[in-house]
């Protein structure tokens, strides 16, 4: 497990909001449904933006340097 694994699974529960509104396609359900796994949410985030693996994750990423 990355320290960004235990970052999201430690601090998920405040950051699903803040998941939810930074990622508008995403709906509570989407963001519940990722469980506060990182590689879920990165699922999702392809799933509902259309991206590849490398967009999505620096969408992530720049979300983590935002808020985690």
């Amino acid at each position: 497990m990355t320290e960004s694994d235990d970052k999201w699974e430690g601090r998920f529960d405040r950051v699903k909001g803040k998941a939810r509104e930074h990622f508008g396609k995403l709906t509570d359900d989407d963001v519940e449904e990722a469980r506060g796994k990182r590689e879920n949410f990165l699922g999702k985030l392809q799933e509902k933006y259309g991206e590849t693996k490398e967009n999505a994750e620096a969408l992530l990423k720049d979300f983590e340097r935002k808020y985690l």
